[in-house]
């Protein structure tokens, strides 16, 4: 399959919130001509933290889903609070079963890496044979790539480049994935 035609497109080559305000502003740039389903990162704003990880918004409603234990200033961990994220990825499946043209989904991370956070919504896109905008954690990218195969192309992390993979998604039609089989949703 050519790498034009893979529908699962990956930003990488940027700090975590630099692609997230990139996926804002092409969400905003789309939203008038594409029905759109996901979610992005958005920091807690919280000071002297040691983890940005704040909630997922949804582009649907606006819904906000915590995704961290506020463990106090000046603490040195970061906990994400997989349970919200799960409820996030419950509502993006429902998003995708009414319908839409494209996923954005902030990044598989660590939590999409052990089997959860919003791995589920990962697997409802591709069954849908829907087009995905995400981003991949570079500690999980090994992860990443056994769980998409080769169904992904990896984009910079550049508007114009962003848009033109989208563009080409319009264009043709958003052709099936001829390598459906090589993807491997999550067992158990």
């Amino acid at each position: 399959m050519s790498e034009v035609c893979r529908k699962i497109a990956v930003v990488q080559g940027a700090p975590s919130a630099l692609v997230q305000e990139l996926f804002r502003s092409l969400t905003a740039h789309w939203r008038s001509t594409a029905n759109l389903a996901g979610v992005l990162a958005e920091d807690h704003g919280l000071p002297d933290r040691a983890c940005s990880a704040g909630y997922l918004r949804s582009l649907r409603d606006d819904a906000m889903y915590p995704i961290f234990q506020d463990l106090g200033a000046g603490s040195t961990t970061c906990h994400l609070a997989g349970s919200d994220a799960l409820a996030a990825a419950a509502a993006v499946r429902r998003d995708i079963a009414q319908g839409c043209d494209l996923v954005v989904l902030s990044k598989f991370g660590k939590l999409e890496a052990a089997g959860g956070g919003l791995r589920e919504a990962f697997v409802a896109a591709v069954e849908a044979d829907v087009p995905l905008l995400t981003s991949v954690s570079t500690p999980f990218k090994e992860a990443w790539e056994s769980f998409a195969t080769s169904l992904f192309v990896t984009v910079p992390a550049e508007f114009e480049q962003i848009d033109a993979w989208w563009q080409t998604m319009q264009a043709a039609g958003q052709p099936p994935f001829d390598r459906l089989a090589e993807f491997k949703p999550p067992t158990g």
